[in-house]
């Protein structure tokens, strides 16, 4: 029997099937398979997991740099900082998106030169079309977030936010109630009301009520008669709070810690050899600690008003530092970045989960805090 002759694919199967047994192959052929996932779904998804609306009014969050075109997204790489060593390390791992807790992109642009490094990265990015994803506040105030693993490691207790964040849409979508009481009204009299879109009409024998958006309170008022307007009542509603979600977090202990104890948790929950500390007026190293209260970052502000044996935060000024101390609040200070970087560890785990394996997420090994202690 005379064999048919080779064919170029027939000859490259053999090859593979001599070099790997059966199921070695189907494995390599299995994990050679390219698993990706488009930007605007991973986008999506990160939205899920901290939605933007959280953020802090003056914050620039989300996406900030789109590539042209549809964008597959197969390593995703997480930073504190976006620098341009970062960069040079997150294009190193063929990066399609990364996510920096600080945006890069803040102060707006008048140009796009080589002049100072944070047009540079930009630019950078662009070039090789690196999507950058800034959540920063947005991952202080969701639940599970920074501020939460920053007051984990010192003991079970009550937590809450220090402020709570609040909602972007009113319940039902309507921000005002107009009330009419003790008037004689007739169903025939409010048609043209009724027949309005978009509000809510309740009406029985001693009152009117009216649920709206802002947009309908001029239209709504002209459409009722005349003899009706003067008993018109407006009231404007608050956007309700969102449990356990907010800025900055404080714990009542179960168990008191001394300073000194919270004071060496501390340093290991942050990988610190040194840290800052102010103690309170009249507190030593013995004193009981029983409150605490943390804020990533930048905390003076948002800790203002705690009371709390003692604060952790990144960075305050002099005179904040002495209202504390003042107060009899002991501070630690451990330098601005070094109060996030270390959660970036479990936004990896998190976002494993929320993403899948179709994504592949990197954690940068080159971003460091800019401040060292020699």
């Amino acid at each position: 029997r005379k064999d048919p002759p080779y064919t170029a694919a027939s000859m490259l199967s053999f090859l593979l099937c001599k070099k790997f047994p059966l199921a070695k192959y189907s494995r390599a052929l299995h994990t050679s398979t390219q698993l990706k996932m488009n930007l605007k779904e991973v986008v999506s998804k990160l939205e899920i997991f901290a939605p933007s609306s959280l953020a802090e009014s003056w914050d620039n969050v989300g996406l900030l740099i789109e590539p042209s075109g549809e964008k597959a997204v197969k390593t995703v790489f997480l930073t504190n900082d976006l620098t341009e060593p970062v960069l040079e390390e997150a294009i190193q791992f063929n990066t399609d998106l990364i996510i920096s807790y600080h945006p890069p992109l803040f102060r707006p642009f008048k140009r796009l030169t080589s002049k100072s490094w944070k047009e540079r990265v930009a630019v950078k990015c662009v070039e090789n079309k690196v999507a950058v994803f800034s959540p920063h506040t947005s991952w202080d105030c969701v639940p599970g977030g920074i501020n939460s693993w920053l007051v984990s490691p010192y003991g079970p207790g009550k937590s809450r936010p220090v402020t709570l964040s609040t909602s972007t849409i009113f319940p039902g979508g309507f921000s005002h109630t107009i009330t009419m009481a003790g008037v004689a009204v007739s169903t025939e009299q409010l048609q043209p009301l009724l027949a309005m879109p978009d509000i809510s009409v309740s009406i029985d024998t001693t009152a009117v009520t009216i649920s709206c958006p802002k947009s309908k309170l001029e239209d709504i008022i002209s459409s009722l008669p005349s003899s009706l307007v003067d008993s018109v009542r407006i009231t404007a509603h608050t956007l309700p709070p969102i449990p356990h979600t907010g800025a900055g977090q404080i714990i009542t202990l179960d168990t008191s810690l001394t300073l000194s104890q919270a004071l060496a948790i501390t340093k290991k929950h942050l990988a610190m050899e040194h840290i800052r500390l102010a103690m309170a007026n009249g507190v030593c190293m013995d004193t009981p600690v029983r409150s605490i209260g943390v804020c990533a970052g930048s905390g003076g502000s948002v800790l203002a008003g705690v009371k709390a044996d003692l604060i952790i935060t990144g960075e305050m000024s002099h005179h904040e530092v002495l209202d504390f101390v003042h107060k009899g609040v002991s501070v630690i200070l451990a330098d601005h970045s070094n109060t996030e970087r270390g959660y970036l560890r479990i936004a990896k785990e998190k976002l494993e989960k929320l993403l899948g394996p179709e994504v592949n997420i990197i954690v940068s090994q080159v971003d460091r805090d800019p401040l060292q202690i020699v």
